[in-house]
């Protein structure tokens, strides 16, 4: 790996690139030898999937060659070597970037591959691909998988108010940068406190509020913050129904919480509202003289024994254009298992986001130096980007296997859109332009690069 001119963060990169090749294949040997070099181009740093795409690229285009040798349907030489769901928790024999083994707590590998060669189609395609050859086009398809280790440590945290109005207020160290936290953890907290979400306001990265911290980055945020958020909802949950229990004269036991009240259970009339709840433990505080602040408040820290794996397959249907080299995805799918779904709308939303990016990465991103290490793309009049107009038909589905290693049986999802699209559109290109012998050795697969391929495949 090209490291560029200095280690910037460590060997994240090639450190991904290497826990992650196996994806979820069987692979009973295998032996992978990373070397770091400085060199004089600018340093590398992650970019959502780290090292993840390269990883997937390298093992995905693998199989193909190898359906090809074999004149085997690449869908069905991946389904003979995917890892089956009985096999789980599946030790790679690997060691995760955090040190721990690699051990793969939860998924079906099988069944994403079947939900995905039965969305794009395959059957059909390949009947309609031979009668567009007749034609002179070139349509092709191409499937790629991935494993991800998401919800790094070491940990995160969240402190839940009460406070004297009912509402409930949630501070946590993971800032969000548009990934939707103020709904996710606001959806936990609801859930588990059974208040209105529009009565809960999300506070991020404010020290004032929370001391520590770690960010979010690595796919991590709703693994290692949702959790905390679950816990001090819990805790403070109990906390609620004690006083409660108090002001109404019962035991704790006898009470729920529901619509942002307390009340007895089975008499709904009989209740107290949680801005009571709030104003009685203030009360408490300043009629016992006990030293702290008059608020009711819970914080919890998540700290994750290793990470959790996500994982997905993508499929891609493209049609080559052989005179000017321009590749058009007709349509692209992904079946994504990120465990247990907090927020549909929002998980769908950041697999699109990811799915650009990575078909960014797939036909027109690229960094590209002079021989003496000068960046010639170094701004968006040189460097490429995708556009509205390249945004294929999206088909989005997902299956649930919960993590074993949280409460809340969540996986990360920040980065999965963006890791396996480079490796589908290569597979899928070179299904296209199979009957011209081309084979594609990297991306983006730029107009000019796929003419270069055609031109140097015909003699």
């Amino acid at each position: 790996m090209n490291c560029g001119a200095y280690n910037f963060l460590g060997m994240v990169v090639p450190y991904n690139s290497l826990s992650h090749l196996l994806g979820p294949y069987d692979v009973p040997n295998a032996s992978i030898l990373v070397k770091g070099v400085l060199t004089h181009t600018t340093f590398t740093t992650p970019y959502r999937g780290a090292g993840r795409p390269e990883a997937v690229f390298a093992m995905e285009r693998i199989i193909d060659r190898l359906a090809a040798k074999l004149g085997l349907e690449p869908a069905e030489v991946r389904a003979r070597n995917v890892v089956p769901k009985e096999a789980m928790p599946y030790d790679t024999g690997l060691l995760y970037r955090d040190g721990f083994p690699q051990v793969y707590d939860s998924g079906d590998f099988p069944e994403l591959l079947r939900r995905a060669r039965q969305l794009i189609g395959l059957e059909e395609f390949r009947l309609r691909q031979v009668a567009a050859a007749r034609e002179g086009r070139y349509l092709g398809v191409g499937f790629a998988m991935y494993v991800e280790g998401t919800g790094m440590g070491p940990f995160e945290g969240a402190t839940l108010t009460l406070l004297p109005s009912g509402r409930v207020r949630i501070a946590t160290g993971a800032c969000s940068s548009g990934q939707g936290h103020r709904t996710t953890y606001a959806q936990i907290a609801a859930d588990v406190l059974k208040v209105p979400l529009e009565s809960i306001d999300v506070v991020g990265g404010d020290t004032a509020s929370i001391a520590y911290g770690v960010g979010s980055i690595a796919s991590r945020s709703t693994v290692t913050a949702g959790n905390a958020v679950f816990a001090a909802a819990e805790l403070l949950g109990k906390r609620i129904l004690e006083i409660a229990a108090e002001i109404m004269e019962t035991a704790a036991s006898d009470l729920e919480l529901q619509d942002g009240q307390v009340r007895l259970k089975g008499v709904p009339g009989h209740s107290v509202t949680l801005a009571q709840v709030s104003r009685e433990a203030a009360a408490a505080v300043l009629r016992k003289g006990a030293p702290g602040e008059a608020v009711l408040a819970e914080t919890s820290y998540f700290r994750p024994p290793t990470v959790t794996y996500a994982s997905a397959a993508n499929a891609a249907i493209v049609e080559v254009d052989r005179d000017t080299g321009v590749v058009s995805i007709e349509k692209f799918v992904v079946v994504h298992d990120c465990g247990r779904v907090i927020n549909p709308l929002l998980a769908d939303a950041q697999i699109a986001g990811g799915v650009m990016q990575g078909l960014g990465g797939a036909l027109c991103e690229e960094m590209v130096h002079d021989p003496d290490g000068q960046v010639l793309s170094g701004s968006f009049m040189d460097y490429a980007m995708p556009r509205a107009d390249q945004a294929p038909p999206l088909v989005l589905d997902h299956i649930e296997n919960p993590s074993t290693r949280n409460p809340l049986g969540v996986k990360g999802l920040g980065e999965g859109g963006a890791i396996a699209p480079p490796a589908a559109i290569a597979n899928a290109v070179e299904d296209a332009l199979k009957p011209l012998g081309v084979i594609v050795h990297r991306a983006p697969l730029s107009p000019a690069r796929v003419r270069g391929l055609i031109a140097r495949a015909i003699p």
